[in-house]
Order: structure tokens, then C-alpha cells, then sequence
């Protein structure tokens, strides 16, 4: 199967992504993870990036695309891919769509994890911090001693990201940058909405309901 899914920040997209690559063994295509490893690699689309990463600028499209382009072309697409991260924007949306008619492939499903703003905050501003590396959430996986480390002992704290007025500004971006995009999905017809306030295994469930239906009208 061929899958695009997106989720806002703390919907648990990256989790449900990892589970569903293994569960239809796909991979799972983070466009973050490509450019990392395009740029360790010093491959010529990541030398480009990078020249516009060292100067805090975006990385072009055309760039992106080519990456992009790249991964999907691997033998281990053969089967299916699930795109996280990418599309962005409606003109990444078309130029993927031109891509896998190139590959002659096709998208099967476009997932959307749909969480209530209030949950998401809850999940985020939860989160507790340690230099050492360890992490915590004050309501689902508080530490034994509150604001203290039970690994190392150190005092936990907040990342500036994780408090609730970026977390507001974090989600509004992501709306206005999503919303488009869910639209032109919907007209494709390609758009499923998961409602994933549910626990983990509560919406991988639901999600497998959906894509295992999917997978049987078009067998």
C-alpha cells in the first residue's frame, strides 16, 4: 500500500507510523530522516540542501522533490511506502503526484489523525524533560518523585516548545499549512480521517480496520 499520513503535533504520528510500516512491511519514509541521510552521505542533493540549511533558509522544493524522487525509486518501494512528512504544501502535492506516475505508481490512502486541540495540548504541556536524556508526562508517565529524574536524580524541566502558548502557535501553523492539503486529498478522494484521541493501540486498531477494507475492494 502506498500512504500518506498525517497527524498534528502530539497525535502520536511518528508511533502509529513505525507500527503500520512493520504491520504492512513498508517503509516508513520520514522526508527529515532522507535529508539526514542524504547529507551524511554528502550526495549531491545533499550538498544542495545543505547549502541552503547552513544559511537558515528553506530547502527548495525542486531539492525536496528529488529526494524524494530518489527514495521512492528504492527496491524496498516495491510493495508500498508510507510517506511521513511530505507532502507540505498543494504544489509538493502535485509534484508527488507526477512523480509516481513517472514510477508508475499510484497513492492508495491519505490517513489524517485528527486529535481535539485540547488533548493535544494536555499530551504536550505534560511532558517533562532530563539532561540526562529520560522523559517523563505528569499525568501518563509521571516520576517517582515529582520534578526529579528517577534515573539520575537531577531536577526534570519544560521545553520552551512544550508550553501551552507555543504549543497554540505550534497547531495553528500546522492548520493553516495542512488544511489545503486535506482539502485536495478529499477531492482526490483518497482522504480518511482516524480520530486518534484514542489510546495507541485503540487507533493503530482503527487505522488497520480501515486500510485491511481498503485493501479488500481493490483485491
Amino acid at each position: 500500500m502506498n500512504i500518506i499520513l498525517f497527524g498534528p503535533p502530539g497525535s502520536g504520528k511518528g508511533t502509529q507510523a513505525k507500527m503500520l510500516a512493520e504491520r504492512y512491511s513498508i517503509p516508513h519514509i520520514s522526508t527529515g530522516d532522507i535529508l539526514r541521510e542524504h547529507l551524511k552521505n554528502k550526495t549531491k542533493l545533499g550538498l544542495e540542501a545543505k547549502a541552503y540549511m547552513d544559511r537558515g533558509a528553506l530547502v527548495p522544493d525542486d531539492i525536496l522533490i528529488g529526494i524524494i524522487k530518489d527514495r521512492l525509486s528504492q527496491p524496498d518501494c516495491t510493495s508500498g511506502f508510507l510517506l511521513d512528512g511530505y507532502p507540505r504544501t498543494v504544489p509538493q502535492a502535485d509534484a508527488l503526484s507526477v512523480i509516481l506516475t513517472e514510477l508508475g505508481k499510484k497513492l492508495d490512502v491519505v490517513l489524517n489523525i485528527d486529535v481535539p486541540d485540547e488533548e493535544l495540548i494536555k499530551r504536550l504541556a505534560g511532558r517533562r524533560m532530563c539532561s540526562c536524556g529520560a522523559s517523563y508526562h505528569i499525568l501518563f508517565n509521571p516520576p517517582k518523585q515529582e520534578g526529579i529524574c528517577d534515573r539520575c536524580g537531577k531536577p526534570l524541566y519544560q521545553r520552551d516548545d512544550d508550553k501551552e502558548e507555543a504549543i497554540m502557535n505550534r497547531l495553528e501553523v500546522y492548520k493553516h499549512q495542512t488544511q489545503p492539503l486535506i482539502e485536495y486529498y478529499t477531492n482526490e478522494g483518497l482522504m480518511m480521517t482516524v480520530h486518534g484521541a484514542a489510546s495507541i493501540a485503540e487507533v493503530f486498531d482503527e487505522i488497520c480496520r480501515l486500510l485491511d477494507e481498503l485493501q479488500k475492494r481493490e483485491s
